[in-house]
């Protein structure tokens, strides 16, 4: 019993010897493979690569941009259904990875920057209009950003595979002339030049199909936070056209009995 223990661990040690040894001459032998291919080959690989890192650095910065995006905009918009727009600021402030939060900052910085400058004698419609000019413009700033690195996601998706099929072509091209050369057609001939054009085929294949998927995957998340950026814009407006219609019956009224002129801050119900 204990000898035929002894024998099947033996057994098994070397069979993973076997396996150990078969990865290695493998990774070996790819090596070799990208080493001994022509120079044509080399650049395409090395294109390649650099497509493959430059595409997986977009999708992990591009996959915490998004996570980052998506939470904190659920919570300002939490906060802003639930607050004033006084509170709504504040929260913004520390919520600044929401297109929307930051969109809500630059028009509420519009609007002082409006007041300031123009007093409060100017027409609310010519303020209205600023403010939603500054709400399109923030929004439009917000929609690049989320979709800054997605380009080339595309153009990895889609030119890689032919990138390494250029390499396959020129693979195949120095097989068929060392058949000429050596004027026979064997393996050991054809082989080489056979694996080069494979190679440079899942590279390609490598780099494109990541980024394909991240590309699909990521379009479908910034186009549910366009949406929602884009719901946010018309309420805010609409909030805002509210809030300076109130302000300024407050602002006369209150003008005919004291002379004196409010300045509101609460947000517009």
């Amino acid at each position: 019993m204990i000898a035929a223990r002894t024998n099947g661990r033996q057994f098994c040690l070397k069979r993973a010897y076997r396996r150990i040894q078969g990865g290695t001459a493998m990774s070996f032998d790819l090596i070799s493979l990208i080493l001994q291919a022509g120079l044509i080959v080399k650049l395409v690989l090395l294109l390649l690569l650099i497509f493959s890192l430059t595409s997986l650095a977009i999708i992990v910065v591009k996959w915490w941009e998004l996570r980052a995006a998506d939470q904190d905009s659920e919570a300002f918009l939490e906060v802003y259904r639930r607050e004033g727009f006084s509170e709504t600021f504040d929260a913004a402030r520390h919520l600044d990875r929401s297109p929307l939060a930051v969109v809500f900052l630059n028009t509420g910085g519009e609007l002082e920057l409006a007041r300031g400058r123009d007093g409060e004698d100017q027409a609310r419609e010519t303020l209205v209009g600023q403010l939603a000019r500054s709400i399109a413009w923030s929004s439009h700033a917000q929609m690049r950003r989320l979709e800054r690195g997605m380009p080339f996601l595309a153009t990895t998706g889609s030119a890689a595979p032919f990138i390494g099929l250029l390499g396959t072509v020129v693979g195949i091209i120095a097989a068929f002339q060392s058949i000429g050369v050596a004027g026979q057609a064997s393996l050991a001939v054809v082989g080489p030049g056979i694996a080069e054009a494979l190679v440079a085929t899942a590279v390609g294949l490598m780099a494109a199909i990541p980024a394909t998927i991240a590309y699909n995957a990521f379009g479908g998340r910034i186009d549910a936070i366009l949406a929602m950026l884009e719901e946010f814009s018309g309420q805010l407006e609409e909030d805002l056209n509210r809030l300076l219609q109130s302000s300024s019956v407050l602002a006369q009224s209150v003008r005919v009995d004291t002379g004196v002129e409010p300045i509101s801050t609460a947000r517009a119900e």
